[in-house]
Protein backbone atom coordinates (compact mmCIF):
# COMPACT_ATOMS: atom_id res chain seq x y z
CA UNK A 1 0.00 0.00 0.00
CA UNK A 2 1.52 3.18 -0.63
CA UNK A 3 1.91 6.21 1.44
CA UNK A 4 -0.71 8.07 0.10
CA UNK A 5 -3.40 5.52 1.31
CA UNK A 6 -2.05 5.57 4.69
CA UNK A 7 -3.31 9.02 7.45
CA UNK A 8 -0.13 9.08 9.70
CA UNK A 9 -1.53 11.45 12.97
CA UNK A 10 -2.42 11.23 16.61
CA UNK A 11 -4.00 12.81 19.46
CA UNK A 12 -2.44 15.27 21.72
CA UNK A 13 -4.15 16.41 25.58
CA UNK A 14 -4.30 15.58 29.07
CA UNK A 15 -5.46 11.90 29.87
CA UNK A 16 -6.88 10.65 26.39
CA UNK A 17 -7.16 7.34 27.53
CA UNK A 18 -10.50 7.08 26.85
CA UNK A 19 -11.03 9.14 23.88
CA UNK A 20 -13.01 7.21 21.23
CA UNK A 21 -10.75 9.44 18.32
CA UNK A 22 -8.33 6.63 17.43
CA UNK A 23 -11.54 3.92 17.06
CA UNK A 24 -13.73 6.41 15.23
CA UNK A 25 -11.20 7.58 12.49
CA UNK A 26 -10.13 3.81 11.63
CA UNK A 27 -13.86 2.78 10.97
CA UNK A 28 -13.66 5.87 8.47
CA UNK A 29 -10.31 4.99 7.31
CA UNK A 30 -11.25 1.42 6.64
CA UNK A 31 -14.61 2.51 4.90
CA UNK A 32 -12.38 4.45 2.31
CA UNK A 33 -9.89 2.37 1.65
CA UNK A 34 -7.17 3.72 3.92
CA UNK A 35 -5.05 2.77 6.71
CA UNK A 36 -4.78 4.43 10.17
CA UNK A 37 -1.37 4.97 11.93
CA UNK A 38 -2.04 6.41 14.89
CA UNK A 39 -0.10 7.07 18.59
CA UNK A 40 -1.71 8.80 21.27
CA UNK A 41 0.31 11.58 22.87
CA UNK A 42 -0.88 11.47 26.20
CA UNK A 43 0.41 15.12 27.51
CA UNK A 44 -0.98 14.25 31.33
CA UNK A 45 2.36 12.09 31.05
CA UNK A 46 4.72 14.64 30.90
CA UNK A 47 4.51 18.20 33.37
CA UNK A 48 7.28 19.76 30.99
CA UNK A 49 5.30 19.08 27.79
CA UNK A 50 6.47 21.37 24.77
CA UNK A 51 3.85 21.94 22.53
CA UNK A 52 5.82 23.36 19.72
CA UNK A 53 8.91 21.69 20.15
CA UNK A 54 6.33 18.00 19.51
CA UNK A 55 4.75 19.23 16.55
CA UNK A 56 8.17 20.29 14.72
CA UNK A 57 9.00 16.76 15.78
CA UNK A 58 5.78 15.23 14.07
CA UNK A 59 6.45 17.10 10.63
CA UNK A 60 10.13 16.05 10.77
CA UNK A 61 8.28 12.63 10.95
CA UNK A 62 6.45 13.05 7.99
CA UNK A 63 3.14 12.97 9.88
CA UNK A 64 0.00 13.90 8.24
CA UNK A 65 -1.08 15.77 11.06
CA UNK A 66 -2.44 15.75 14.64
CA UNK A 67 -5.20 16.61 16.87
CA UNK A 68 -5.26 18.67 19.56
CA UNK A 69 -7.51 18.42 22.96
CA UNK A 70 -6.90 20.01 26.18
CA UNK A 71 -5.21 21.65 27.07
CA UNK A 72 -3.35 22.67 23.93
CA UNK A 73 -5.94 23.96 21.74
CA UNK A 74 -5.20 27.98 21.95
CA UNK A 75 -1.64 26.64 21.41
CA UNK A 76 -2.42 25.29 18.15
CA UNK A 77 -4.29 28.25 17.45
CA UNK A 78 -1.05 29.70 17.86
CA UNK A 79 0.86 27.56 16.16
CA UNK A 80 -1.63 28.19 13.40
CA UNK A 81 -1.60 31.67 12.39
CA UNK A 82 -2.09 32.27 9.20
CA UNK A 83 -2.54 29.12 7.96
CA UNK A 84 -5.70 28.85 9.82
CA UNK A 85 -8.61 28.17 6.86
CA UNK A 86 -10.57 30.51 5.77
CA UNK A 87 -14.20 29.25 7.70
CA UNK A 88 -12.21 28.77 11.18
CA UNK A 89 -9.54 31.98 11.07
CA UNK A 90 -11.93 34.23 13.17
CA UNK A 91 -11.70 31.26 16.05
CA UNK A 92 -9.45 31.44 18.75
CA UNK A 93 -8.96 27.71 18.81
CA UNK A 94 -7.67 24.72 16.92
CA UNK A 95 -8.13 21.39 17.42
CA UNK A 96 -6.86 19.72 14.18
CA UNK A 97 -3.40 20.58 11.99
CA UNK A 98 -2.25 18.94 9.12
CA UNK A 99 1.20 19.36 7.83
CA UNK A 100 0.93 18.64 4.27
CA UNK A 101 2.51 20.13 1.86
CA UNK A 102 2.13 22.85 4.73
CA UNK A 103 0.54 23.49 7.36
CA UNK A 104 -2.96 24.22 7.95
CA UNK A 105 -5.20 24.80 11.33
CA UNK A 106 -8.58 23.77 11.50
CA UNK A 107 -11.38 23.49 14.22
CA UNK A 108 -13.86 20.83 13.52
CA UNK A 109 -15.02 21.40 17.04
CA UNK A 110 -17.26 23.76 15.83
CA UNK A 111 -18.70 22.70 12.55
CA UNK A 112 -18.88 19.72 15.19
CA UNK A 113 -21.20 21.62 17.33
CA UNK A 114 -23.00 23.60 14.68
CA UNK A 115 -23.74 19.59 13.44
CA UNK A 116 -25.19 18.63 16.56
CA UNK A 117 -26.98 21.59 16.81
CA UNK A 118 -29.10 21.28 13.46
CA UNK A 119 -29.58 17.75 14.20
CA UNK A 120 -31.16 17.83 17.70
CA UNK A 121 -32.45 21.47 17.62
CA UNK A 122 -33.11 22.77 14.32
CA UNK A 123 -33.86 26.11 14.03
CA UNK A 124 -34.24 26.49 17.53
CA UNK A 125 -32.50 29.88 18.43
CA UNK A 126 -30.22 29.55 21.39
CA UNK A 127 -31.56 32.16 23.00
CA UNK A 128 -29.48 33.45 26.12
CA UNK A 129 -26.46 31.24 27.16
CA UNK A 130 -24.46 30.37 30.53
CA UNK A 131 -20.98 28.68 29.56
CA UNK A 132 -18.86 27.45 32.19
CA UNK A 133 -15.19 27.50 31.06
CA UNK A 134 -13.72 29.65 28.66
CA UNK A 135 -10.53 27.53 27.73
CA UNK A 136 -10.12 25.92 23.92
CA UNK A 137 -13.40 24.30 23.46
CA UNK A 138 -15.23 27.36 24.70
CA UNK A 139 -13.21 29.23 21.79
CA UNK A 140 -14.94 26.66 19.59
CA UNK A 141 -18.35 26.27 20.70
CA UNK A 142 -19.04 30.22 21.89
CA UNK A 143 -18.52 31.80 18.46
CA UNK A 144 -20.51 28.82 16.92
CA UNK A 145 -23.43 30.03 19.56
CA UNK A 146 -23.06 33.44 18.23
CA UNK A 147 -23.37 32.05 14.29
CA UNK A 148 -26.98 30.18 15.52
CA UNK A 149 -27.96 33.79 16.71
CA UNK A 150 -27.91 33.39 20.26
CA UNK A 151 -28.95 36.60 21.71
CA UNK A 152 -26.51 36.68 24.86
CA UNK A 153 -23.88 34.60 25.78
CA UNK A 154 -22.53 34.78 29.42
CA UNK A 155 -18.80 33.38 30.08
CA UNK A 156 -17.27 32.49 32.87
CA UNK A 157 -13.88 30.56 34.21
CA UNK A 158 -11.75 30.80 37.40
CA UNK A 159 -8.40 31.28 35.59
CA UNK A 160 -8.71 35.26 35.64
CA UNK A 161 -9.12 37.05 32.51
CA UNK A 162 -9.48 34.17 30.17
CA UNK A 163 -13.16 35.09 29.89
CA UNK A 164 -12.97 38.49 28.89
CA UNK A 165 -10.04 37.51 26.78
CA UNK A 166 -12.31 35.37 24.55
CA UNK A 167 -14.96 37.77 24.90
CA UNK A 168 -13.24 40.62 23.10
CA UNK A 169 -12.10 37.76 20.65
CA UNK A 170 -15.38 36.87 19.68
CA UNK A 171 -17.17 40.00 20.37
CA UNK A 172 -20.96 40.81 19.62
CA UNK A 173 -23.58 39.54 22.15
CA UNK A 174 -20.54 37.49 24.09
CA UNK A 175 -19.98 38.50 28.03
CA UNK A 176 -17.64 37.97 30.22
CA UNK A 177 -19.11 37.54 33.85
CA UNK A 178 -17.86 36.29 36.98
CA UNK A 179 -18.32 33.13 38.89
CA UNK A 180 -19.71 34.78 41.58
CA UNK A 181 -22.04 36.36 39.41
CA UNK A 182 -22.97 33.26 37.59
CA UNK A 183 -26.08 31.97 39.74
CA UNK A 184 -28.44 35.04 38.26
CA UNK A 185 -26.96 34.55 34.72
CA UNK A 186 -27.61 30.70 34.90
CA UNK A 187 -31.64 31.44 36.27
CA UNK A 188 -31.73 33.84 33.27
CA UNK A 189 -30.49 31.49 30.86
CA UNK A 190 -32.46 29.57 28.03
CA UNK A 191 -29.23 27.23 27.43
CA UNK A 192 -26.70 26.62 29.69
CA UNK A 193 -23.11 25.03 27.97
CA UNK A 194 -20.47 22.94 30.19
CA UNK A 195 -17.23 24.01 28.09
CA UNK A 196 -15.09 22.97 31.32
CA UNK A 197 -13.56 19.47 31.72
CA UNK A 198 -15.97 19.33 35.05
CA UNK A 199 -17.73 15.69 34.88
CA UNK A 200 -14.75 14.20 32.86
CA UNK A 201 -13.96 10.30 33.19
CA UNK A 202 -14.22 9.91 37.03
CA UNK A 203 -15.39 12.93 37.89
CA UNK A 204 -19.03 13.22 39.11
CA UNK A 205 -18.66 17.13 39.46
CA UNK A 206 -21.29 19.33 37.83
CA UNK A 207 -20.45 22.78 36.62
CA UNK A 208 -23.93 24.19 37.54
CA UNK A 209 -25.39 23.52 40.55
CA UNK A 210 -28.26 21.18 40.20
CA UNK A 211 -30.87 23.62 42.06
CA UNK A 212 -30.02 26.08 39.36
CA UNK A 213 -31.23 23.68 36.53
CA UNK A 214 -34.82 23.40 35.57
CA UNK A 215 -35.75 26.77 33.98
CA UNK A 216 -34.11 26.46 31.00
CA UNK A 217 -34.94 24.94 27.82
CA UNK A 218 -31.57 23.34 26.71
CA UNK A 219 -28.23 21.92 27.95
CA UNK A 220 -25.00 21.29 26.10
CA UNK A 221 -22.09 19.47 27.96
CA UNK A 222 -18.51 19.39 25.50
CA UNK A 223 -17.34 16.23 28.06
CA UNK A 224 -18.56 12.63 26.05
CA UNK A 225 -16.75 10.29 28.57
CA UNK A 226 -18.89 9.22 29.94
CA UNK A 227 -21.68 10.66 27.58
CA UNK A 228 -24.65 11.27 30.85
CA UNK A 229 -22.43 13.06 32.47
CA UNK A 230 -23.92 13.98 36.20
CA UNK A 231 -24.61 17.50 34.44
CA UNK A 232 -27.05 16.14 31.62
CA UNK A 233 -28.81 13.49 33.87
CA UNK A 234 -29.92 16.63 36.10
CA UNK A 235 -31.15 18.83 33.03
CA UNK A 236 -32.38 15.79 31.16
CA UNK A 237 -34.24 14.71 34.25
CA UNK A 238 -35.78 18.32 34.72
CA UNK A 239 -37.28 18.45 31.23
CA UNK A 240 -33.93 20.12 29.11
CA UNK A 241 -33.24 19.12 25.57
CA UNK A 242 -29.80 17.92 26.21
CA UNK A 243 -26.90 18.11 23.62
CA UNK A 244 -24.09 15.95 24.76
CA UNK A 245 -20.22 15.79 24.02
CA UNK A 246 -20.71 12.77 21.99
CA UNK A 247 -23.40 14.67 19.36
CA UNK A 248 -20.63 17.00 18.98
CA UNK A 249 -17.69 14.12 18.15
CA UNK A 250 -19.54 12.39 16.06
CA UNK A 251 -19.54 15.29 13.81
CA UNK A 252 -15.99 16.53 14.52
CA UNK A 253 -14.82 13.17 13.49
CA UNK A 254 -16.74 13.42 10.08
CA UNK A 255 -14.75 16.94 9.73
CA UNK A 256 -11.87 15.47 10.78
CA UNK A 257 -11.61 13.02 8.63
CA UNK A 258 -12.12 15.49 5.46
CA UNK A 259 -9.85 17.60 7.00
CA UNK A 260 -6.95 14.29 7.05
CA UNK A 261 -7.92 12.73 3.77
CA UNK A 262 -9.40 15.40 1.68
CA UNK A 263 -12.53 12.92 0.90
CA UNK A 264 -16.28 14.24 2.32
CA UNK A 265 -17.92 11.20 3.79
CA UNK A 266 -21.31 10.27 3.45
CA UNK A 267 -22.94 11.42 6.36
CA UNK A 268 -25.59 9.62 6.45
CA UNK A 269 -24.18 6.03 5.76
CA UNK A 270 -21.15 7.14 8.50
CA UNK A 271 -22.91 8.37 11.47
CA UNK A 272 -24.38 5.39 12.59
CA UNK A 273 -21.41 3.29 12.24
CA UNK A 274 -19.51 6.06 14.90
CA UNK A 275 -22.87 5.65 16.89
CA UNK A 276 -21.61 2.41 17.96
CA UNK A 277 -18.73 3.61 19.79
CA UNK A 278 -21.13 5.94 21.93
CA UNK A 279 -19.47 5.54 25.42
CA UNK A 280 -21.81 4.58 28.36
Amino acid sequence: MSDANVLRLGLIGDHIGRSRFSAAMDLLCRAHGLTLDFTPIDTGEFPDFNFDAKIEQLIADDWTGVTITHPHKTAARTRAGDGMIAQAAHLPASNLLTFRPKMKGFNTDYTGFVGAWDGIMGNTNPGRVAVAGAGGVAGAIVPALVVLGASDVAVWDPAPGVAARLAKLVGGPVRAVSTGDSRSVIEDADGLVNASALGMGDDRRSAFSIEAIGSQTWAFDAVYTPTNTTFLRAAGSRGLTTISGFDLFRHMILGSFEAYSGIQPNKDAMLPLIDALRPD
